[in-house]
């Protein structure tokens, strides 16, 4: 009986100090490129699960790209920046920029912010265009297993309260955490990357606040997210850093796959060549191998839940 029982221990201790990681793709819906990328990111490559954006172009197309027996896990890509409301004429007067069937949400995430932090916005708007978003993936028959936010606006409490209260209401039981690690020599050699970086660190005070706010809510969250910082140039060395620097737990990779196609060159992105580099990469034997000699465990944020 002795030795069960430490047969036991030994095995939660092990299954603790598992490294597990979710690779979620945004901008699910965004062209039909993007649609198509993700599939197959998803089907032949490392990808486990993506975020549906409700009021993106090619969201029909996305729809019908997932099987019923697709085991990617779907969850909603809630937007308030940059794009359409979901919601009628009218409906958002503070979030939008008119009344008419026409309007749109502010394009400048800054701007987003200010207005947020100062009481700008009213947070019922949010909380109803995000309960709009995630019904509208719903009613198209996809079971939407987490919420995560174009741009991360959710980092921001006056935008978090009524998100959580959304996905409360319409059953979703995880979020992104959008705060963790960033190791300084992972981007010290990439210029390109400090502004990034010197965000991310400005914003990781609000995590805790996060964290306080999910576990009321009693919502789900992995431990944090990884990749933020390399979004827009991610490549294998990258990926390899981040993988092997991945603190125990169960951690998000943020990730932009797509096709750089005429579509995509109509759409309001910075993020173009890079799609294509980053499906190269999460279909490559490489990145595979790198998370099977790391001994990081693939789960979805269906698994999660």
């Amino acid at each position: 009986m002795g030795c069960q029982c430490q047969l036991l221990i030994t095995s939660l201790l092990l299954d603790w100090r598992v490294r597990r990681l979710i690779v979620n793709a945004d901008d699910f819906g965004l062209t039909v490129g993007v649609n198509r990328a993700i599939i197959e990111a998803h089907g032949q490559g490392i990808v486990t699960s993506a975020t549906l954006m409700a009021n993106s172009h090619a969201f029909d197309d996305a729809r019908t790209r997932l099987s019923p027996n697709s085991r990617l896990s779907v969850g909603c890509h809630v937007v308030l920046v940059d794009g359409r409301p979901v919601l009628g004429a009218g409906q958002t007067p503070t979030l939008s920029n008119g009344n008419s069937d026409d309007s749109r949400f502010y394009d400048s995430l800054s701007g987003f912010v200010l207005r947020a932090i100062s009481g700008n916005i009213n947070r019922d708007e949010i909380e109803a265009e995000a309960t709009a978003q995630i019904r509208k993936l719903q009613a198209a028959g996809i079971v939407v297993s987490h919420l995560d936010t174009h741009k991360h606006t959710h980092i921001f409490p006056p935008v978090l309260g009524p998100l959580l209260r959304a996905a409360k209401a319409c059953g979703v039981r995880a979020m992104r955490n959008p705060f963790g690690p960033v190791h300084v020599s992972l981007v010290a050699k990439r210029p390109s990357l400090w502004k990034q970086f010197s965000r991310v660190t400005v914003l990781s005070g609000l995590g805790k606040t996060f964290r306080k706010s999910v576990t009321d809510a009693d919502m789900l969250t992995p431990d944090g997210t990884v990749g933020i910082v390399a979004t827009g140039a991610m490549d294998a060395r990258l990926f390899e850093g981040i993988v092997d620097s991945l603190p125990e737990g169960t951690w998000e990779l943020v990730c932009h796959p797509g096709y750089n196609d005429a579509e995509l060159g109509n759409i309001r992105t910075r993020l173009r060549e890079s799609r294509a580099e980053e499906l190269q990469l999460l279909t490559s034997p490489e990145a595979r191998e790198i998370l099977n000699r790391s001994g990081v465990q693939l789960i979805s944020y269906r698994d999660l839940v």
